[in-house]
């Protein structure tokens, strides 16, 4: 499960993506559409900022953009970059591996070789799906809602 702080990453960023063509966008403005506490959407922007996913402006016309196209931007590195590595145990992570304890020999270990297997499936998603797809996704989802009038 993704984390509260993460989610709010990827709703900031699918709003940006939004608006992308305003220029850049006040925090305030971020924090109050997706509901937000600002204090935390500071970290969370500034975090973005520091890996290279936003750019900000100061002054004024300031706020945040998009550092790079949102095609370019997968959701999987968003993740990474709040809540860590996606593997569900340690011993199959690709990025903080440690062997398990308990384990006499991961090589074959049946519930390591599940867990690598879930790994790579998540990460096959994330890992190519971009804030772009995101952001279709959701709007597609939004065209295509039909009006329930049943009493």
């Amino acid at each position: 499960m993704i984390s509260k702080k993460t989610k709010y990453a990827l709703n900031a960023l699918v709003y940006l993506a939004r608006h992308h063509q305003e220029g850049p966008v006040l925090i305030s403005a971020i924090a109050r559409s997706e509901r937000i506490p600002q204090k935390f959407l500071e970290q969370i922007l500034l975090d973005l900022k520091n890996n290279g996913i936003l750019r900000s402006k100061k002054g004024k016309g300031g706020g945040y953009s998009l550092g790079r196209p949102a095609q370019e931007i997968m959701l999987g590195k968003v993740i990474r970059i709040f809540d860590g590595p996606l593997a569900p145990v340690s011993c199959v992570s690709q990025t903080a591996y440690m062997k398990c304890e308990e384990c006499r020999d991961d090589t074959c270990c049946g519930i390591r070789m599940v867990m690598k297997d879930v790994r790579d499936a998540i990460s096959n998603i994330l890992d190519k799906t971009s804030l772009a797809d995101s952001l279709r996704l959701g709007d597609e989802a939004d065209r295509n809602k039909v009006m329930n009038f049943v009493i």
